[in-house]
């Protein structure tokens, strides 16, 4: 098989349909957008969500309670099981990790979660720990240190 002998299978591909070329088209005169009416006028149509002046359903349903959605921190969340990769006497911060591929972004800062073991003597900033975080990399040697 050559590059020119390469084709799309059958039926993935439509021809280009250019509306409104005149009768020999089959897509002349109107363009397909019927006789008149709202639809068929120059920038007509209708709004998403718009129900024809029925109240939409947007604004029939009943807005409750409350979201922290906008405000809510979101952190870059690390078990220690990954922190053993570093070398003893490492200082691992959200930089150290960002560098290393570890973590994507930094966001509102660094997270420590307690999955998994840890072996060598780090020490630690981050601005959370969970509990047992804390205690595993302390029993390990190291230090949590939050910023």
């Amino acid at each position: 098989m050559k590059l020119h002998e390469l084709s799309p299978a059958a039926g993935s591909s439509k021809e280009a349909w250019r509306k409104g070329r005149g009768h020999g088209s089959g897509n002349g005169k109107t363009a397909g957008k019927g006789h008149k009416g709202q639809n068929a006028r120059s920038g007509g149509g209708v709004r998403p969500g718009f129900e024809g002046g029925q109240i939409p359903l947007y604004r029939r349903l009943p807005k409750r309670g409350f979201t922290n959605d906008m405000f809510k921190k979101q952190y870059a969340i690390v078990n220690v099981e990954l922190l053993d990769k570093f070398n003893d006497g490492d200082t691992v911060s959200i930089e150290t990790l960002v560098e290393q591929g570890i973590v994507k972004k930094e966001l509102c800062g660094l997270k420590v979660l307690g999955r998994g073991e840890i072996t060598k003597k780090l020490t630690v900033k981050a601005a959370i720990f969970s509990g047992s975080a804390k205690e595993k990399i302390e029993a390990a040697g190291g230090k949590a240190e939050v910023i």
